[in-house]
C-alpha cells in the first residue's frame, strides 16, 4: 500500500540509485554512453534521457512541472549532452524530493486529473 511514509522513503532511494547509475555512466567515454546496445532506446545515454523525459512527462501532471517540449519518439535525443543530462538529473531528484514531502494522504486520496494529448481529452484517476 502506498502511503505518505512509503513515499517519503522511496523518493530519497530513487535519488540515491540515480547519482549510482549516473557515476557509473559518467566513468564511460561519450561514445561508449552512446553505442547501441540493443536497448529499447537503444544506448545508455537514450535510455538515461528517455528516463528524465518520463519523470518530467510525470511530473508535469503531479506537480505541474513544464510539460515536455519532444514527444516520446524523440525523448532518446532528449538531452545532447551528458553533463547537462546530469546536471537536469540532480534538479529534477530534488524536486520530486520536494514533492514527496508535501505529500499526506488526503494527497495520495484525491484523483488525478490530466489531459492526455494522445486520447485528446482530460482523464482523471485514482492516485492509489
Amino acid at each position: 500500500m502506498i502511503s505518505p511514509a512509503y513515499v517519503h522513503t522511496m523518493a530519497p532511494y530513487n535519488s540515491e540509485m540515480n547519482r549510482r547509475i549516473y557515476a557509473g555512466a559518467a566513468t564511460l567515454s561519450d561514445e561508449q554512453r552512446r553505442a547501441d546496445r540493443g536497448l529499447f532506446w537503444k544506448s545508455l545515454h537514450g535510455t538515461l534521457s528517455h528516463l528524465m523525459w518520463g519523470d518530467r512527462h510525470w511530473m508535469s501532471r503531479l506537480d505541474g512541472w513544464p510539460a515536455n517540449t519532444v514527444d516520446q519518439k524523440g525523448s532518446a535525443d532528449m538531452f545532447r549532452d551528458f553533463s547537462d543530462m546530469h546536471a537536469e538529473r540532480l534538479k529534477a531528484d530534488g524536486r520530486i524530493e520536494d514533492l514527496t514531502n508535501r505529500i499526506d494522504q488526503a494527497w495520495l486520496d484525491c484523483d488525478l486529473v490530466w489531459f492526455s494529448g494522445t486520447m485528446n481529452k482530460e482523464l482523471r484517476r485514482p492516485k492509489l
